[in-house]
């Protein structure tokens, strides 16, 4: 049978990792590779075989393909401007959003905060679009897109709830993080900053050791296991200098007393399209593709002093594993991964009733299969709850009669007025 006809076949994540071995071996001579204890080679013909399911190569191929510990991806992508002249912000958010989207993560698993709608904005000569370059070919916008929170949802309280998982009950699943210990998460945000705060809306501001205490929030509660935060702001390194929360990477578009400065201006529209540091960045995600090994040492040196005029800065002192071993798809794509175990899980009985009496004085509680977790007749023969006492109809009225009454005989009609 043929190997696209045996792949065919399997569910999308085995193909993903077997074919990365395939790959492998169809790149040189296929190599025996002893299994266990044996020491006599096999046939030619099973040469593939043998180095294919050997315990080594397996466990070798396992290390790589799980190396970063997730099993699945989340972004978080900001706008905090409002305002017209602040079109080139929202350019970038949804700039991210579009890449991060063409690599695999759901809308699901995207949470978007626009501040302002360009989109819809009185002076876009072109309504209902944005674009990131001054070639008008690329609308951002796109048919496809599911902006989270919109205008004034966009607020210091909200992102912080959505980070820290503190939402009200009433929040629709659309604009929650459901991350968890094994989820990489991606942040993004853009907008106008200074030395250790970024404006939000214009009129409010989250400070560096507010952001830092939310990280720390988040990896109390297990809703992270790795995180990237990217910003694109004046002095966007000094956001994360309060940082202190393992497993966090991040990258910032200037240093501190720096500006961080825009791109692509345009004269039919009168603004700028995008900022220098992400318009590089989006170029660089533009050849980045599911299966790429393209690493974070990579995405480091993407805008330069010479590109941005503002100097980039990275921050990997809390990050666990080295920037070299993590692929840019840990944290912009989402590749379901399947996980190897030598276990044995017992799956021919079904779960029983347990029947009989406490062993040793303890109690137990009786177990039922899937099919009888509500028998009927448990519930048809259930004592009815307690219920609160109400006073029977016309008690009330009855009562206030009975009161008028013992008045009236008491001090007669005259003093009556007195009630009402």
């Amino acid at each position: 049978m043929r190997r696209e006809a045996i792949f065919g076949q399997l569910p999308i994540s085995s193909q993903l990792f077997y074919g990365r071995i395939f790959s492998s071996l169809l790149r040189g001579p296929c190599n025996w590779i002893p299994a266990g204890d044996s020491t006599v080679p096999p046939p030619p013909q099973f040469g593939c075989v043998a180095s294919l399911f050997s315990p080594r190569f397996v466990q070798n191929s396992a290390g790589q393909f799980f190396s970063s510990g997730h099993t699945n991806n989340w972004a978080v992508l900001v706008c905090t401007s409002r305002f017209w002249f602040n079109y080139r912000h929202v350019a970038n958010t949804l700039s991210v959003y579009r890449s991060v989207k063409r690599l695999g993560i759901p809308d699901s698993h995207i949470v978007l905060m626009l501040a302002d709608d360009m989109a819809c904005n009185h002076r876009n000569p072109k309504p209902a679009t944005v674009f990131s370059h001054k070639n008008m070919e690329l609308n951002v916008y796109g048919d496809d897109v599911e902006v989270d929170y919109r205008g004034y949802e966009v607020t210091v309280e909200n992102f912080l709830r959505v980070l820290t998982g503190r939402l009200p009950p009433s929040t629709p699943r659309s604009k929650r993080l459901l991350s968890d210990d094994r989820s990489n998460i991606l942040i993004y945000l853009t907008g106008h900053g200074g030395n250790g705060f970024l404006k939000f809306q214009d009129s409010e501001e989250i400070s560096n050791v507010e952001l830092a205490d939310a990280f720390e929030q988040m990896w109390q509660k297990r809703r992270y296991n790795e995180l990237l935060f990217i910003i694109d702001t004046c002095q966007g390194a000094s956001m994360y200098e309060r940082f202190y929360s393992p497993n966090i990477m991040a990258l910032a578009s200037s240093q501190v007393g720096e500006d961080s400065l825009s791109h692509q201006p345009d004269l039919a529209i009168g603004v700028h399209l995008m900022d220098r540091y992400t318009f590089y960045l989006l170029e660089f995600l533009e050849d980045i593709h599911p299966s790429s090994k393209t690493n974070m040492n990579d995405l480091f040196k993407v805008c330069p002093r010479s590109l941005c005029v503002s100097t980039p800065g990275h921050r990997t002192d809390l990050f666990l594993r080295n920037p070299e071993s993590v692929l840019i798809t840990d944290f912009f794509g989402s590749v379901r991964k399947v996980e190897i175990t030598t276990e044995v899980l017992n799956l021919t009985h079904p779960i029983q009733r347990v029947e009989g009496s406490p062993v040793n004085g303890e109690s137990h509680r009786e177990v039922y299969s899937y099919v009888d977790q509500l028998p009927v007749s448990e519930i048809i023969h259930q004592k009815p709850k307690q219920k609160d006492w109400h006073p029977p109809d016309g008690f009330i009225l009855g009562l206030w009669t009975l009161i008028l009454l013992v008045f009236f005989k008491t001090y007669g009609i005259k003093h009556l007025k007195h009630i009402f």
